[in-house]
């Protein structure tokens, strides 16, 4: 913690330290380009004549605050928006339209004030150059455009920069994440081969018992199991493996209970081919479902849902909420939740949308994940 806090210090004074040096140039530069403009005054009827010298320097802090306009509405707000664009031209084009109105809107506010400061003199007569569009002031354009042009590549470098190390971090924390997942399974695996020759030989005695319910819910384990030990290690599976996943699993936790107390309507696409998702990432919440909207004795129902609007999956699912109920496992309340959270923050960084409302009596969760 003391680290992150200190690398944020760091960049803070890194950032201080660069806009001082800009600051100190413009006012190398504003020193330079002054100029003199002739007055003549009257004064007891003989006409005087007297140079006045006028500079740049006095309005560094206004250019100072544009260039610091562009670098960071870049940086922070812009290029966020236009890099998920798919038309470069497009990219290009705002970012160069936001250039040039920042950069005419300090070229006309800056040479106004220098304007008006040549004609606040009292008593007098400009001669020589008197409009700001005529004298150094645009003369010094090709200077200053080069210094927001190099504030402008600045912000780029910054951005991308950024962006890079936040990639890296990610992933590193990804490839973290999921050995330790990993370390974590085969610690609790059972050896695969006897786990299925065992379950294939109680879904045969349950068969021969005549007993089909259990022999389903058997049947279905066997599915999730071999789902869970073989496909669900990958970094993506198909949506129709892990859609079929949920319907094995709301299959067994129903077999938990009586007929009359449960009731679960679970809608999905009839075509998802093509699009892969994350193995394991809507269970969470249909177990939080099974485990807080069921109350022994009273009918309920879960409704869930999987819809597809383009290239974006939503996942809905909403319960009664008898969370108000102690229940023996309570310790472990959240883990599931926290876990999936954090792998759609590994997994989906600014592509995933997750609302989560507990509204009287009702548990409502929604989340929307960008497949692109």
């Amino acid at each position: 913690m003391h680290l992150i806090k200190r690398k944020y210090w760091l960049e803070i004074l890194l950032h201080v330290l660069v806009w001082v040096a800009i600051f100190y140039v413009l006012g190398v530069i504003g020193s330079l380009s002054s100029f003199t403009i002739r007055i003549q005054t009257n004064h007891s009827g003989m006409v005087m004549q007297r140079n006045v010298k006028t500079s740049l320097h006095p309005y560094s802090f206004v250019i100072i605050g544009f260039l610091m306009l562009l670098f960071y509405s870049n940086a922070f707000w812009l290029f966020k928006k236009t890099v998920k664009w798919r038309n470069g031209y497009q990219q290009i084009a705002v970012v160069a339209a936001w250039f040039a109105f920042i950069f005419f809107v300090d070229y006309f506010i800056v040479g106004y004030l220098l304007d008006s400061r040549n004609h606040s003199i009292p008593n007098s007569q400009l001669t020589g150059i008197p409009d700001f569009v005529r004298n150094s002031w645009w003369h010094m354009q090709v200077t200053i455009l080069m210094i927001f042009l190099f504030t402008l590549g600045s912000s780029i470098a910054y951005f991308f920069s950024k962006a890079w190390v936040n990639n890296e971090l990610i992933r590193k924390q990804l490839a973290a994440y999921q050995l330790s997942t990993e370390i974590k399974f085969l610690k609790s695996q059972i050896n695969p081969h006897f786990l299925f020759n065992t379950l294939n030989n109680l879904f045969s005695m349950a068969q021969d018992k005549g007993n089909d319910e259990l022999a389903e819910g058997i049947s279905k384990l066997s599915e999730m199991m071999r789902y869970m030990i073989y496909e669900s290690n990958a970094e993506i599976v198909p949506l129709e493996k892990e859609i079929e996943y949920l319907k094995n699993c709301i299959l067994l936790n129903k077999l938990r209970y009586a007929d009359d107390e449960v009731r679960v309507v679970f809608n999905y696409p009839a075509d998802v081919t093509g699009l892969f998702i994350a193995p394991m990432i809507f269970i969470p919440f249909v177990e939080n479902a099974f485990k807080h909207g069921v109350l022994i004795g009273q009918p309920w129902q879960i409704d869930m849902d999987v819809s597809l609007f383009d290239k974006q999956v939503l996942f809905r699912c909403e319960n009664k909420n008898y969370s108000f109920v102690k229940k023996m496992d309570d310790n472990t309340n959240g883990i599931g939740l926290e876990n999936v959270k954090r792998r759609l923050e590994l997994l989906y960084p600014d592509k995933y949308e997750l609302m989560i409302n507990s509204n009287g009596d009702k548990y409502i969760v929604e989340l929307k994940i960008d497949l692109e």
